[in-house]
């Protein structure tokens, strides 16, 4: 029997939302085919108003060879815009692993995603993503790059079909115009140390909002992928850390750390030694890489002095020289527009110390690895605006629990309860009569255990949650709270180590996406499948 962890490194990557297809009865076992990939994720709602769409990607992915292009605004809506979508359409047949995508524009990350492993039959999948927020960058002609790392061989067979599309929605009658930054800047010069993304920006003078993007995910199929399991590197398991399982995405301005945050525990569709469990319903984000934002309006008045400043964006814990670790970052820019330059600077700055224990003991042949890991930072920063001064405040609280269990040296079963706390609270004061106060707070929970019987059947039962509690206020007064849920659960087994016809595999799943907002109702949608067909498909509010 070999070691677990060896089976979690052995893993990869998934996409889409489509119609629901319910089988009248799913077969006993999985078969060359099963309905196509999708998400409870809901659709995004686009405006009745004129639109155009652009084919910005149409690219067969067989080798490590990237797609580049060029992206022209439609000239049929030169905007403004409502809103603008992102889609991509994907189709793959034969055997492959799980791949990860990344498209730029303009030298900007739009998108990042993963993809299903197919079925011999062929499958075909979607995924929408909401890119409003650069709209300013695509109102000019832009360069177009996008990768699916893949190999295609006499075994790994499937080519993955790719098309991404850019649909622009006019801003007419009460749709106006989108609220978005005025700049969207990629870091200029960027280059790896380490672990560690380093690069510059150079923000405009009479900039006075400032929002950083990192679309952090471990990856690769090392042990970064699964950097939940690592254990320190003095307990006997095969995907040693230095210091645990503990990691933090840090964000600094010269030199000076300016934001802190927990990185999504993304399980893609190869993930947990178990590909049965994701071929129709893949984890949560797995289809839509969702982006860490920082808020750096505190460092605004430091920036605005015409010269390029240092961006580094580091993940605490990663072992010296392990890869595995990307973190493509962009940087939004809102401007006075009344003012030539705002000016402005730090007025506290505190960082607390780190946090991060790793007990390991050993009780009836079981090894256990308890962490516990926490940080804090406070940033207030002044900037002289057109309007007067503006104070920003923003405090950030990061935490990790969990709690990983194996028995003996085969580590075997091998099982993992974790959970991250994230909360940041921006304070801001002088842009009306009353302070504005916007606060996030995220849990991400990982649940999961992995078997392997005397006879070589691998079970994994595993359940993951993304949720956040999200709210603004002014003064005392709530204007806005929205409530996210989305969780997913599922349970497969097959024989191990054997050829696909004699697997036997059988799998359950279900995903149910919850979203609740004090301005635009409920959401509420669960699916559900067995053997890789849906067997329920049920929306409770509209």
């Amino acid at each position: 029997m070999r070691r677990l962890s060896a089976v979690f490194v052995a893993a990869g990557l998934a996409l889409g939302a489509m119609s629901p297809a319910l089988a009248a009865e799913p077969p006993p076992e999985f078969g060359t085919d099963w309905d196509d990939p999708r998400t409870a994720v809901p659709e995004i709602q686009k405006p009745p108003t004129a639109s155009c769409t652009v084919r910005i990607v149409d690219e067969r992915f067989d080798d490590f060879t990237p797609f580049t292009g060029t992206f022209t605004p439609p000239p049929g809506c030169p905007g403004p815009w409502h809103k603008v979508v992102l889609r991509m359409e994907g189709k793959v047949q034969g055997v492959q692993f799980d791949r990860l995508g990344h498209l730029e524009v303009g030298g900007v990350t739009l998108f990042k995603t993963s993809t299903p492993e197919p079925s011999r039959d062929g499958i075909s999948w979607s995924v929408e993503k909401d890119v409003t927020a650069y709209a300013p960058l695509l109102r000019q002609p832009q360069p177009v790059w996008m990768l699916i790392g893949n190999v295609v061989n006499d075994t790994y067979t499937g080519v993955l079909d790719v098309q991404v599309y850019l649909t622009f929605y006019a801003a007419q009658g009460r749709y106006k115009p989108a609220d978005t930054a005025d700049d969207v800047l990629p870091l200029t010069n960027p280059r790896r140390e380490g672990s560690a993304i380093v690069g510059e920006v150079t923000v405009p003078p009479n900039t006075e909002r400032l929002v950083a993007e990192v679309y952090a995910t471990g990856s690769g199929g090392g042990c970064e992928e699964f950097w939940y399991i690592t254990a320190p590197i003095v307990v006997p398991y095969s995907c040693p850390a230095d210091d645990g399982p503990y990691r933090e995405v840090q964000l600094e301005v010269d030199g000076k750390v300016a934001g802190i945050a927990m990185p999504f525990p993304h399980v893609y569709t190869g993930g947990w030694s178990n590909p049965f469990l994701w071929y129709t319903l893949p984890a949560p984000r797995a289809f839509n890489v969702r982006p860490i934002r920082y808020d750096l309006t505190p460092f605004a008045g430091l920036l605005t002095d015409g010269q390029p400043h240092q961006v580094r964006v580091s993940v605490l814990g990663v072992p010296e020289g392990r890869p595995g670790w990307d973190l493509p970052t962009n940087v939004l820019v809102w401007r006075d527009t009344r003012a030539s330059r705002t000016t402005g600077g730090l007025l506290s700055h505190r960082l607390s110390a780190l946090t991060n224990d790793s007990t390991h003991t050993v009780v009836d042949g079981w090894n256990q690895v308890d962490t516990q890991g926490r940080q804090q930072l406070e940033v207030s920063g002044w900037l002289r605006t057109s309007r007067g001064y503006v104070l920003t405040t923003v405090k950030q609280a990061v935490s990790n629990s969990s709690l990983h269990r194996w028995l003996g040296d085969m580590e075997n079963p091998d099982e993992l309860t974790a959970t991250w706390s994230d909360t940041s609270t921006v304070t801001t004061v002088g842009r009306g009569l009353l302070p504005t106060v916007s606060r996030s707070e995220k849990t991400f929970v990982l649940d999961g255990l992995i078997s392997v019987t005397p006879e070589n059947r691998l079970t994994t039962s595993i359940s993951i949650s993304d949720a956040e509690d999200a709210r603004t206020l002014k003064g005392p007064f709530t204007v806005a709270h929205q409530e996210l849920s989305d969780v997913y659960t599922g349970e497969a087994a097959y024989n191990f180590g054997v050829p696909r016809p004699q697997r036997n595999a059988v799998g359950t799943s279900t995903h149910r996406y919850r979203l609740t907002s004090d301005l635009g109702g409920c959401y509420d949608r669960s699916i559900s499948t067995r053997n890789g067909f849906v067997t329920a498909d049920v929306q409770r509010c509209d």
